[in-house]
């Protein structure tokens, strides 16, 4: 019996979306869901109290990180990752695929999975779509300088902490998520730049599926470890990649989709403008019965396209990073809350938004705590930033149930891009 159920509670007409609910050992998502992310067992400036009153459903925590402090095994002893950072419910971790890319490849390039600045006007992919500005996708501030080094059997890289040099293969990598004991881990894979040519894409991705084969061995084996524990059992997602290339989405989609994985992750490595189409390929092949994850995706106009081509799930740590320096999601799209006009504005940041900033701060307030450099200014952006994202994409759950999905997505759209 696997770990993870998954259900279709509602499909959308003509498109790949759908509403869901999975159940897994720490809970139970409604999906589709916004992911929270929190890299190192935190989400930056907020308490996991705040996190669930703002309605998230999981989090999602970084195998790089953890590994290198306060490392896996710690996290083992304290009974995993949900107890340690005292978040009882469903809680995921990345396979530290991405910091492979961003420590090689896309290091001092400023280069992100997904390149060419737009914004969405419209989430089909024959639209126009362009504008906008380009969303950074992880957490890593190192000194310049690559720092990894892939070959076929792992990825030797450097701590960004302290230049000690360790080694990360499939099997490393699914004995540390093991250790750190989310409900669901990913399996290592290697993300590429959007800008590598199609040889390498292919090799890139012929080399991920060989790590995807290896990865769920080891995760068997160790799996039935931990059933012999009495420790909660464990969902493995396999990533699909293949950057912007159609022939190469579908092979490694059919040849993913083909092994025992309990979901399935779509890798970024995509021209912007391709993104949709990029994914649309992926969830028309994989098995419509497991849920799948757009990994590092989450800007607000993002989230219906992803939808609208199959996605279930999303990662993304732009609300709070764009929160922390004084930008705030609203639906007429984003405020800069250190524009002069808002120091002596009463409002709050939105009308009719039910987050604890909303409901009890002004923008004048918010405006002067980030001027004063104040810890709090963080914390209040943060709640608004991940309410608004959390809660917009329960709306489009909602929208599929109730069937106005594309009436919404149009009525957001519209004013969210309006500027």
């Amino acid at each position: 019996m696997r770990s993870l159920e998954f259900s279709i509670g509602e499909k959308l007409p003509g498109a790949l979306g759908r509403a869901g609910l999975l159940k897994m050992p720490h809970g139970e998502i409604e999906t589709p869901a916004f992911v929270v992310v929190g890299t190192k067992a935190t989400v930056k400036a907020l308490s996991p109290e705040e996190v669930w009153a703002l309605g998230a459903q999981v989090v999602l925590a970084n195998t790089y990180h953890l590994y290198l402090e306060p490392g896996d095994e710690l996290l083992a002893k304290a009974g995993g990752l949900g107890k340690f950072m005292n978040w009882n419910r469903p809680t995921m971790t990345d396979s530290g695929g991405f910091q492979v890319f961003s420590l090689g490849a896309a290091f001092g390039n400023k280069i992100g999975k997904v390149s060419r600045p737009f914004h969405l006007e419209a989430s089909l992919p024959s639209e126009k779509q362009s504008g906008g500005e380009m969303v950074q996708v992880d957490e890593l501030e190192e000194p310049a300088g690559k720092l990894a080094k892939i070959d076929d059997d792992g990825v030797t890289f450097k701590s960004y902490i302290d230049g000690s040099e360790h080694r990360f293969t499939p099997e490393r990598s699914i004995e540390i998520q093991h250790n750190i004991g989310a409900d669901i881990i990913f399996a290592f894979d290697e993300c590429t730049s959007p800008t590598a040519s199609y040889e390498y894409q292919k090799e890139a991705m012929e080399r991920t599926h060989a790590w995807a084969r290896r990865s769920l061995e080891e995760h068997k084996k160790l799996s039935a470890l931990r059933l012999r524990s009495g420790l909660p059992a464990q969902s493995l997602f396999g990533i699909v990649q293949g950057g912007r290339y159609k022939d190469l989405r579908e092979e490694s989609a059919r040849t993913i989709g083909a092994m025992d994985f309990d979901g399935f992750g779509i890798g970024g490595s995509f021209e912007k403008e391709d993104m949709y189409n990029a994914v649309g390929w992926v969830n028309s092949i994989l098995p419509e019965e497991k849920p799948r994850h757009l990994l590092g995706i989450g800007e607000p106009g993002d989230l219906f396209g992803g939808v609208e081509n199959g996605v279930d799930l999303f990662d993304c740590v732009a609300p709070t990073r764009i929160a922390r320096n004084g930008t705030l999601y609203t639906k007429d799209g984003r405020m800069n809350i250190l524009n002069a006009r808002f120091a002596d504005d009463f409002l709050p940041v939105e009308n009719n938004c039910g987050c604890y900033t909303c409901q009890n701060y002004t923008r004048a307030y918010l405006s002067h705590l980030f001027r004063a450099k104040e810890m709090f200014a963080a914390t209040l952006a943060s709640v608004h930033n991940l309410y608004f994202t959390v809660n917009l994409v329960k709306k489009i759950r909602q929208s599929i149930l109730n069937g106005n999905f594309r009436e919404y997505k149009d009525e957001f759209l519209k004013r969210y891009y309006a500027r």
